[in-house]
């Protein structure tokens, strides 16, 4: 991020802040400037005669949205409360316009230089300022910038931006192509026909249109900050910090410095290194001659002795400040930093015997076995998402053990703020481009151009992010092409324009966006599309590349035991649905409306145009039989989710090395509906979360049933071996002991140990499936790493005695402690307080009959309200 001078614009409620910063040294010169943003429907504008009064300028917040703008002055309903979607797709056929108006001080003025940054106008924008034209926008994922020297004025300058709407101004193009491209979700609402899908021809985030697991709200507005720099003869434009060689003794460093010269002439340059602690460990004085236009400097740098960024449970993430002052020392010294971690990064593709190829990500030489999820964005309406927001669904993932998470193609480039937090936290990110599926009109060298454009500006923003370890061209669109049908069908219809298509995309994806990624990416690694085995002949392959598994849940829905028999390199994709917790459902759809079929929660439901509750209860009753209730379902929608995805991360976990990814779909929510998520839209865990904490610990159990034969691994992700104790017990559902083995074993690093596989017959020697469970432990020493419970027979099957819990809760510290005990087996107990919040540290979980178990959590509520309020909910109740 540049800081040197820039007018920042925030709008708190309805005012734009303007800050003049004359430069990042100190002392800043700043004069703020309040200008106040307004909105309206364009004059003009069909839908006018529908909504006369919105052709009145209204008071707007920016960064923002429309739709945003008219809920916040009582103009529409809450977007995402009750069933409103059909009624506000009006609002996505409209064209809207921005108006801001600012003062701009005199130290402004007299600088030779000024120029407008917008990062972030959706989409189709006509800018103009004091109605003179300043640019013509129209992709949502760039900077646009426009120089402004000279057409500024002291007061009562007004910015106007018009925004159309993104259907109507690509739909005639769209209908008149003889044949057309495929594209991803039709709208229901009519307001785009099904066969003239837009949304693959804008630069737009492609979940606006409809997804899912997410509404069709097509949007539009200013989402991110719009700045005024201004500047003299020179200024810094980049800092870049590339590793050339690392190790535990030594780093080398090229920092390179860009700048911007208005004329032929010289620069003093000073490049510090602080470390992790604030301690400067390296400094560089250097006069430079400078060309007029842009310059770049490149000072080599070594440190003794480098503290390492390492992944979460690998090490510490430590990050190093590097900052580069342009005429040190003078008045017009100018500053820009970064802050960064030193590491390095390889995608490893190894060929084996067999002919097949890995897929591994290896950090500071150290392959790490990725374990995470995939990120959609946070919200419908991506400038109400803050940090706190973001931090909150970062930390979840690294509580649950999570090492990656892979940003989706189908949203938008995430704020500076995500990677922050991730480089924080030690997560290492998969960052595709935003192309969410279907196929691009990549024979298009205009669009090719803007897509090139785009990239370019968000590979030099990111790059800095020791979190970024993968550039990825899209999701999904060249196994769309080749596995789905799109290539088939286009190639039946119009061979010639179908091998254009596909040539534009290899051109897209095969060669521009790798040799953007080439040249300012910083050595991390390109990967043309996920799934597949970058443009090898087959897209989604286990035995090459990376996979999206979609057969269970998806097409053909095969069981979940179907996970055990598919073993790839990397799985990139899967997953099962469930709802949000129940606490967060109860303030979107209405008591009486909270049953499976009510047009409320259908609407809620976007699998399948809303039919997916049916592919929901199919997996449920498969497994747990049939919910009585709609609270029923939910509990049992996220019992069946947990169990699932802990079957097959865990195999993965235990196919350690040839597999070495488990990244399911997906960590958050978009909004409060049913999805994939394992976190839902308010925040909250669901069971799926809980089991993640467990099946990614860095030291687990995998103790994985099938036909008939239970095979068990023992997994350790650190860099040091483990002297450890593994134990196997037979019990009865009432507790009682059957058999015990009990194993010392050294487990190696970075591995999964295979100790043994046990027939059921073995395990059972006559006892009845239905009343006996395996127990398997890793225990260290006196202390419970992990632990699975195995079932002989579906739930639904188990012969579960009522549950009945002795539960004691006290204070503790700051929070409180919740003790369990039962006397018999309690299956996939869940733990909550009606009507109040409560973190707690573990849940959704097996109680063993006569162990004791013990739950930290935190609630702002008082010892006696989470007394009074405490609900245990297990599987025996839920029939």
């Amino acid at each position: 991020m540049r800081t040197h001078s820039r007018l920042h614009v925030v709008a708190p409620a309805c005012w734009l802040m303007l800050v003049l910063l004359a430069a990042w040294a100190l002392p800043v010169a700043a004069a703020p400037l309040a200008a106040e943003w307004s909105f309206r429907l364009l004059p003009g504008d069909a839908r006018g005669a529908a909504h006369p009064g919105l052709q009145q300028w209204r008071p707007a917040q920016v960064p923002g949205a429309v739709h945003t703008d008219l809920l916040a002055q009582g103009q529409i309903p809450d977007p995402y409360v009750g069933a409103p979607e059909a009624g506000l797709q009006w609002i996505g056929l409209a064209d809207w316009e921005y108006r801001a108006r600012f003062d701009v001080d005199a130290g402004t003025l007299a600088r030779a230089h000024a120029e407008l940054a917008f990062d972030g106008l959706d989409t189709f924008a006509t800018v103009t300022l004091n109605g003179q034209p300043l640019l013509q926008a129209d992709n949502s994922h760039r900077t646009w910038r426009a120089r402004v020297d000279g057409k500024l004025r002291a007061r009562g300058n007004e910015l106007r931006i018009a925004l159309r709407s993104p259907i109507r101004t690509l739909l005639p193009g769209v209908q008149a192509m003889p044949h057309k491209i495929a594209g991803n979700y039709p709208s229901p609402y009519g307001d785009e026909p099904k066969d003239a899908m837009v949304g693959n021809f804008v630069r737009k985030p492609g979940y606006h249109f409809g997804w899912d697991w997410g509404p069709r709200y097509v949007t539009a507005g200013i989402w991110r900050p719009v700045q005024l720099e201004s500047w003299d003869a020179q200024r810094l434009t980049a800092l870049t910090v590339q590793t050339r060689a690392l190790d535990a003794t030594r780093a080398d460093l090229e920092v390179a410095v860009e700048v911007e010269s208005a004329a032929v002439g010289t620069a003093a340059v000073q490049v510090e290194v602080l470390d992790p602690d604030g301690k400067r460990v390296a400094r560089i004085d250097r006069k430079a001659l400078l060309k007029a236009g842009d310059n770049r400097i490149v000072m080599p740098v070594a440190l003794p002795q480098p503290r390492r960024w390492w992944p979460a449970g690998q090490g510490e993430q430590a990050r190093y400040t590097v900052r580069a002052t342009l005429a040190p020392g003078t008045t017009d010294a100018t500053r820009i930093e970064q802050r960064t971690g030193l590491r390095t990064v390889e995608l490893r593709r190894e060929v084996d015997r067999n002919g097949g190829q890995g897929f591994a990500f290896v950090i500071n030489g150290v392959p790490i076995f990725a374990k995470g999820a995939n990120v959609i964005p946070f919200d419908m309406f991506p400038a109400r998402v803050d940090a706190a927001r973001i931090r909150r669904e970062l930390t979840a993932a690294r509580d649950a053990n999570m090492n990656m998470l892979r940003n989706w193609g189908g949203g938008y480039y995430e704020d500076d703020v995500f990677f922050d937090i991730a480089d924080e936290l030690g997560l290492l990110v998969w960052q595709d481009f935003m192309f969410g599926g279907g196929m691009q009109p990549g024979y298009d060298p205009d669009f090719r151009a803007n897509v090139v454009a785009e990239a370019r500006d968000n590979v030099r923003r990111l790059r800095h992010h020791p979190s970024v370890v993968l550039w990825c061209g899209n999701n999904e669109e060249e196994t769309a092409w080749k596995d789905w049908g799109h290539g088939r069908d286009l190639t039946a219809a119009d061979p010639a324009f179908a091998a254009k298509v596909w040539q534009g995309y290899v051109d897209l994806f095969g060669n521009d966006l790798r040799q953007v990624v080439a040249a300012e990416g910083l050595g991390v690694p390109y990967w043309s599309s996920s799934p597949s085995n970058d443009l090898d002949e087959k897209a989604n392959d286990s035995t090459r590349g990376d996979k999206h598994y979609w057969q269970v849940w998806g097409n053909p829905a095969l069981p979940v035991t179907a996970y055990l028999r598919e073993t790839p390199r990397f799985m990139s994709e899967y997953g099962l649905q469930a709802w949000p917790v129940l606490r967060t459902l109860d303030g979107i759809i209405p008591a009486a409306e909270q049953q499976v079929d009510s047009p409320t929660v259908r609407a809620h439901q976007k699998f399948m145009a809303g039919e997916g509750n049916q592919r929901l209860l199919k997996y449920i009753e498969e497994e747990y039989g049939t919910p009585r209730d709609f609270p029923t379902f939910v509990y049992l929608s996220q019992v069946m989710q947990a169990d699932g995805i802990q079957l097959a991360a865990l195999h993965h976990r235990a196919s350690r090395p040839y597999t070495m990814g488990s990244l399911y779909w997906q960590l958050n929510d978009v909004w409060p509906g049913a999805s994939w998520s394992s976190i839902d839209y308010a925040g909250r865990w669901k069971a799926l979360h809980f089991h993640a904490k467990r099946f990614f610990a860095d030291h687990a159990v995998a103790a994985l049933r099938d036909e008939g034969v239970t095979r068990v691994s023992l997994l350790n992700d650190r860099q040091q071996g483990l002297q450890a104790t593994w134990r196997m017990r037979v019990m009865d559902l009432d507790g009682a002991l059957r058999s015990e083995q009990r194993h010392t074993v050294a487990l190696p690093p970075l591995s999964a140990l295979e100790v043994g596989r046990f027939a059921d017959a073995d395990l059972l020697k006559g006892a009845d499936p239905a009343r006996t469970v395996v127990v398997v432990e890793l225990l260290d020493g006196k202390r419970l790493l992990s632990r699975q419970v195995v079932y002989f027979a579906s739930a639904k099957a188990l012969a579960l005695s009522p549950a009945k819990i002795d539960s004691t809760l006290r204070a503790d510290g700051e929070g409180a402690v919740l003790t369990l005990r039962a006397p018999k087996l309690v299956r996939a107990l869940w733990i909550d307080f009606d009507g109040v919040d409560a973190t707690l540290d573990d849940n959704a979980l097996d109680l063993v009959p006569g162990e004791t178990l013990t739950i930290r959590l935190r609630s702002k509520a008082d010892l006696p309200t989470l007394r009074r309020t405490l609900r245990l909910t297990s599987l025996a109740d839920a029939r």
